[in-house]
């Protein structure tokens, strides 16, 4: 077991449960705030339970996932505009809870809970089909392109789980103006991919082939 891998790995848990319950918890003014406890339960549990799986039986796709430093100059802008706008949308649901702007029904946090984890269910699924999936734009030794399960489907079903889990988690947070917030995030993730495309087309044998057989990027018939 690689000690040093399990003491990264951990540090960037604790890490970034601490900075979202910051995030939440400050601009609510208490921590009786139920449903931001409520996302952080269905946040980072299956990520614990996720990244001990990993730890066990793939540390190399481990170490990739906690790998976030971009080479890339476009990606490193679209990941500055992701922190930024996941940042406000958190800070905006702990305000909506303190003032009690805006409350929404108690099937919609029910719903967007169950979405949530069904995203994470195919975020997980992703994990297993591509060993190769890595946090940042790049084409590792090796790599081969990846056309079976959910990547027979569409080219980037890392990206459609991701919108999902993102678009749910202001719901979960019971936070409309924190869902609006959300929705530049498929804006950014379509700059993200026109971008990455480039680069495995460019770097990553069979690429081309596989756009032509697997024509859509992130949602059946529509993208």
């Amino acid at each position: 077991m690689d000690a040093k891998l399990f003491s990264q790995a951990l540090t960037k848990f604790l890490f970034g449960l601490i900075i979202i319950a910051l995030l939440l918890f400050i601009p609510a003014g208490t921590l009786n705030y139920p449903n931001a406890w409520l996302f952080l339960a269905l946040l980072f549990i299956p990520m614990f339970v996720a990244g001990i799986v990993m730890y066990i039986k793939s540390p190399e796709l481990l170490e990739r996932r906690l790998n976030a430093k971009e080479e890339e100059n476009e990606q490193k802008t679209v990941l500055l505009a992701s922190a930024v706008m996941f940042a406000l949308a958190f800070i905006i649901a702990g305000l909506n809870f303190r003032f009690g702007w805006f409350k929404l029904s108690s099937i919609v946090v029910v719903i967007a809970s169950v979405i949530f984890l069904v995203s994470y269910a195919m975020y997980a699924e992703v994990l297993r089909e591509n060993m190769y999936l890595s946090r940042t734009v790049e084409v590792s030794e090796n790599q081969n392109v990846v056309d079976s399960g959910l990547y027979g489907v569409v080219r980037h079903p890392m990206y459609t789980s991701t919108i999902f889990l993102f678009l749910s988690m202001p719901l979960v947070l019971d936070s409309f103006f924190s869902f609006i917030i959300m929705l530049i995030y498929p804006i950014i993730i379509i700059f993200r991919i026109k971008n990455e495309e480039k680069l495995l087309e460019r770097e990553l044998d069979g690429y081309s082939e596989y756009k032509k057989k697997v024509r859509y990027r992130i949602i059946p018939f529509i993208f």
